[in-house]
């Protein structure tokens, strides 16, 4: 009984498995292939390359290899212009195109004294983007699972996520907001599925690291910061710039300290999301850089292993950060809609 139990559970783990050894192989070959002959191998430079976001999605090497994505660019000198990301790419090497070119700093002009205005779709705009995607074809589904299945219990994908939404509105939304909680469970509903969504997207093989982008780190806590202090009652602001029960010489202290929190919370989830999820990927990302840097397939079974654990610790660390960033969310929601005590 034993036996056949184990049996089924490797099966199900059988998917995974090869998904991993997939991205291991294919991060071993990206990193076999990032420095030429006689270069010593750098684990630094190549783990911030693949955490980094780019002009181009690179899977594998080989001609069909990378997938180059569209340059959005306007300029004062050329206005619009629109071209694939495979032009500043001749040869394996970066060239400039139509008097641009690819620096570290993004698009920018040969000629430095022109402004250039980049809404290019990078790797983590065409990635978000998917999410995004699949977010709306996946509660689309399981709104319909609703309609269909009112008063009956739940089937196929709704029954999935529906515990998931319950577990948002119930512990998270209802516990530290209060009465007040139904009009802000449709904003921690989608902060939470994003966030999940694109964390498991990052853990997949040739994935973009989204959220573990700090420019899209400060556009959700942005969120959290507005949906709060917009929704502030007398209370929450009487608490900040005169609080209440403290003696007046102490205000002079409290009311700078208050003031700054309003911008600490924010930025507290912002770094919060950001350095988790790029901390796991450089961490996986290093660990398998010790075959190449040791140069010796003895060192191979011990650093796959690790990278193994540590994909698995990933994929907890997916969903908490998610359940961090909505709780903490709810938390100063919570906070600014509160009735006077």
């Amino acid at each position: 009984m034993k036996l056949m139990t184990t049996l089924k559970f490797s099966r199900r783990l059988r998917p995974l498995l090869l998904a991993l050894v997939f991205f291991i192989g294919m991060t071993g070959r990206a990193f076999a292939s990032g420095g030429g002959e006689g270069e010593k191998f750098n684990a630094g430079e190549l783990a911030l390359h693949h955490v980094m976001d780019a002009y181009e999605w690179h899977l594998f090497d080989g001609h069909y290899g990378s997938f180059y994505l569209p340059i959005v660019v306007y300029t004062d000198d050329q206005g619009l212009q629109v071209f694939s990301s495979s032009k500043f790419y001749q040869n394996h090497e970066l060239v400039p195109y139509n008097g641009l070119e690819l620096s570290g700093h993004g698009v920018v002009a040969t000629d430095h004294g022109v402004k250039v205005w980049d809404f290019s779709i990078t790797k983590n705009v065409a990635s978000a983007i998917m999410s995004l995607i699949v977010l709306v074809l996946i509660f689309t589904a399981v709104a319909s699972g609703y309609k269909k299945n009112a008063g009956k219990a739940p089937k196929g994908i709704q029954s999935f996520f529906e515990p998931l939404i319950l577990f948002v509105r119930d512990d998270i939304a209802r516990t530290m907001i209060g009465h007040h909680y139904e009009r802000f469970v449709p904003y921690l509903l989608t902060m939470f599925f994003y966030i999940l969504a694109n964390n498991l997207m990052g853990l997949m093989p040739g994935a973009a690291n989204v959220t573990g982008n700090i420019a899209v780190t400060l556009v959700l806590a942005l969120f959290t910061f507005f949906v709060t202090n917009f929704s502030g009652n007398k209370h929450y602001w009487g608490h900040i710039f005169w609080t209440p029960g403290v003696p007046l010489p102490l205000r002079v202290i409290m009311i700078p300290i208050e003031v700054i929190g309003i911008f600490t919370k924010p930025f507290a989830l912002m770094v919060r999301l950001f350095a988790n999820i790029t901390a796991g990927h450089i961490v996986i990302l290093s660990i398998i850089s010790l075959i190449f840097l040791f140069k010796s397939i003895y060192v191979s079974p011990a650093s796959v292993a690790l990278g193994v654990a540590m994909n698995f610790l990933e994929l907890m660390v997916a969903f908490i950060q998610a359940y961090v960033f909505t709780l903490l969310s709810a938390i100063y929601i919570g906070g600014a809609v509160a009735e006077d005590h």
